[in-house]
This record gives structure tokens, C-alpha cells and sequence, in this order.
């Protein structure tokens, strides 16, 4: 089955959705990943279960696939963590509908600070801070994405580089990295080679750029390379949300290694 498909606008955008059944939130033998489109993504650790970036309702732009999970499938949840403000990353709405059923949110200073006006008891972290889900350890990563600064529309606050991150996974079964929204930096290219990345390809000067993404890609050349934030909002014109897996798949070393599941089809790590 071809998983990337061609609207008439020309966007690649996948070619269903598979909806997460509660058996994913399940005790597991191993660990999987599961992308619910755009960033969000849900992680299993053998029963510890993550949600990183979700955006389960409140999506306020046009979309060209159907959301895999809602809320109300969401039996309950180990830890939710957040890498940056922007909407599409940060749903309020998501958090306020999982408010009772998530053991610990985790993100920023900033970005927690936000969280806990919506009533929740979030955990801010430093970059390069280890905290823990369960026996899951998780290593917050730099990131530059602080595009606010200099629009008037943002500028009640300094943005600040440490307000947005990534996160780095250890887990039994290896190692997952999500660098999250962010210009390619020195540093992503001298981390411990991981297992998987969760990869954004975005040609946008606000993320990594194609031929950054090329960069990082070739750096890792045995992680594997799941795809995010590409296939999800009906704008042919916005660069963040157009990447093309197909055309990604042509321009890296071992091209075998990029995935391209369907939102809610698990991959095993």
C-alpha cells in the first residue's frame, strides 16, 4: 500500500489514518511509537506511555488527514511533554482535556509556567536536564525556534532560545530523538547517534531546512528516520507543514531507513 499520496494542490499527505485503538496506552513486550500527525507523537515503553506534542482537538487550521486519537481514548497517560508554545504543539484544549488523566506534564519553564494556568502541575527543565518517566530517562535538547521576537503581535515577552526544546529518549530498546521545531545548530550534529529520530524535514528557516535535514540525516546515517510535521494542514503555501517523504527518501544515505506510517499505525523500535 502506497502511504504517501498527492492532493490536486500537490501536497504529499498520507493515505489514510488508522485510529489508536486503547491497547496502544497497554503494557507492552517492547517499545513503539506511534505519529497522530503534524509533531504529536504517542510512545509506549513497555507500558510507560508518553505524549509528546499532541494535538488531539482545537486545531484552528484546515487539515488533510483525520485526527487518529481523541481525548477520551486516552485511558490515562504516564507523562505528557511539550517542546515549544506554538499552537500546533501546545493545544491547551489538549491539555485541559487530559488535565486528570496524565501522571506529569513536562516542558520549559516557560512553557510549564503556561501549562499551570490551565491547571495542571507541570514539571520546567533546563536543556540538558534529565528527568525521568518511570524508568524512562528523558534528556531535554537545545533548539532555535524564537521567531516571535521582533513581530509586535509578540513582543509583550523576550523570547528566549531555552523556551523551546527537544527531547532525547533512553528506553530499554534504545534511543529516540525528537529535535522538535528548530534552524539545524552545531550541537545536533555531535549527539550520541540515536536509534530513531522523529524527524522534521521542514524547508523553513524557522526549522531545520531541507538541506539541513539532508545534513542531519547523513550525520545519523543508521537512525531511523520517522516522519513528522509534513502531510497535515491543507496550505500548499506553508513551507513548515509541505515536506515530501518521497523526495527525502531520494536525497539521504540509505534511504531504506526513512519511515513514513500512517497517523496512527505504530512503529516498533
Amino acid at each position: 500500500m502506497e502511504k504517501v499520496i498527492y492532493n490536486k494542490k500537490g501536497q504529499a499527505m498520507p493515505a489514510g489514518t488508522i485510529p489508536v485503538k486503547q491497547e496502544a496506552f497497554g503494557k507492552l513486550d517492547h517499545t513503539e511509537v506511534t505519529w497522530l500527525g503534524n509533531a504529536g507523537v504517542l510512545i509506549n515503553v513497555r507500558g510507560t506511555t508518553m505524549l509528546i506534542d499532541p494535538l488531539l482537538m482545537g486545531f484552528d487550521m484546515p487539515l488533510l488527514f483525520d485526527i487518529p486519537l481523541t481525548p477520551e481514548g486516552v485511558p490515562g497517560l504516564s507523562a505528557y511533554l511539550v517542546t515549544h508554545i506554538d499552537n500546533d504543539h501546545f493545544s491547551r484544549e489538549t491539555v485541559e482535556a487530559l488535565r486528570d488523566r496524565c501522571g506529569a506534564f513536562h516542558a520549559s519553564h516557560y512553557v510549564a509556567s503556561e501549562m499551570e494556568t490551565l491547571g495542571v502541575r507541570a514539571y520546567g527543565h533546563d536543556i540538558g536536564e534529565p528527568f525521568y518517566a518511570d524508568d524512562v530517562k528523558i534528556i531535554p535538547t537545545p533548539a532555535k525556534h524564537n521567531w516571535q521576537n521582533g513581530i509586535p503581535e509578540y513582543d509583550f515577552r523576550e523570547w528566549k532560545e531555552e523556551d523551546y526544546c527537544g527531547f532525547f529518549f533512553e528506553t530499554p530498546d534504545g534511543t529516540i530523538w525528537l529535535p522538535g521545531d528548530s534552524k539545524l545548530l552545531e550541537s545536533h550534529l555531535h549527539m550520541p547517534e540515536p536509534d530513531m529520530i522523529l524527524f522534521d524535514f521542514s524547508d523553513n528557516d524557522w526549522h531545520i531546512t531541507f538541506d539541513g535535514a539532508v545534513r542531519m540525516a547523513d550525520t545519523y546515517p543508521n537512525a531511523r528516520l520517522l516522519c513528522i510535521h509534513w502531510g497535515t494542514v491543507d496550505s500548499p503555501e506553508m513551507t513548515p507543514f509541505n515536506g515530501d517523504p518521497n523526495r527525502l527518501k531520494k536525497a539521504v544515505a540509505n534511504p531504506e531507513r526513512v519511515l513514513t506510517p500512517l497517523p496512527g499505525e505504530g512503529v516498533v523500535l
